[in-house]
């Protein structure tokens, strides 16, 4: 089993899945690290007290936020009264939680969809925060957000980069044949995979996946999965790493 996440994210991931008894072997899909620029993200934190949402939907984007605030003297859990918090994500709340920031909204499904579906409060004339990966990611939120009224400001406050190699191990499992699935945890992962996988492969790297099982976490994963490998072979629901695992048991059920 290979997993496919950030760099330094990949921990959970091999805790649940060899609990399953899997073998798991990292293929880091992600390097994150900061963007080309902090001026945007620090101009709007030094305007908190005019916003009236802050929504999140990544962990990385909450890390960066509360990252920047400190060096302000400042830090999301001493954040304006005024300013609510919104969350896409267990993982993403669990961390505010963790800081003494709690989420005062978190859709019920684990996407930028359901975040929009179900938030509280109508959108006309609110003013709302959306710190973000610096490129590659889904507009969805800014831009439905806009259309309902909102005065939306994004900025970018990480980037996620591709690494430089594949780690030999996972290289010489995937040239042997003898991994039977990769989990992708987001649609980065997916193109940055294609990417060093062709690297390492040549133009022949597809043929290496023939018998491996593709497993995504959501449906914009999975839609990166068909542009990329022209196939997926099951999603997680819920979109989380435990459900990641469930579709990994049941693929092989």
């Amino acid at each position: 089993m290979v997993v496919t996440r950030a760099a330094n994210q990949q921990g959970e991931a091999r805790v649940l899945l060899e609990a399953e008894g899997a073998r798991v072997l990292d293929l880091p899909a992600l390097v994150i690290g900061p963007p080309d620029d902090w001026g945007p993200l620090d101009d709007a934190l030094d305007e908190l007290e005019d916003f009236h949402w802050l929504v999140f939907s990544s962990t990385n984007g909450v890390q960066a936020v509360e990252q920047r605030l400190q060096r302000l003297g400042s830090c999301l859990a001493r954040r304006p009264q005024s300013l609510k918090i919104a969350a896409v994500g267990r993982k993403t709340a669990a961390l505010l939680d963790e800081l003494g920031a709690a989420a005062d909204f978190v859709p019920p499904r684990f996407v930028a969809d359901s975040l929009i579906e179900n938030f509280p409060v109508s959108g006309f004339g609110l003013r709302m925060l959306l710190p973000r990966v610096q490129s590659g990611g889904r507009t969805l939120l800014a831009d439905v957000f806009a259309e309902a009224g909102v005065r939306v400001v994004e900025v970018a406050a990480y980037e996620s980069r591709c690494p430089d190699t594949i780690p030999e191990q996972t290289a010489e499992a995937i040239a042997g044949e003898e991994v039977d699935a990769i989990c992708f945890s987001s649609g980065k992962t997916v193109s940055h995979s294609a990417r060093l996988l062709e690297q390492r492969f040549g133009d022949r790297w597809g043929e290496c996946l023939k018998t491996v099982k593709l497993i995504s976490i959501g449906p914009q994963t999975s839609l990166s999965c068909h542009q990329h490998f022209g196939r997926v072979d099951a999603e997680a629901d819920p979109h989380d790493l435990n459900g990641l695992v469930s579709a990994c048991r049941q693929a092989f059920s």
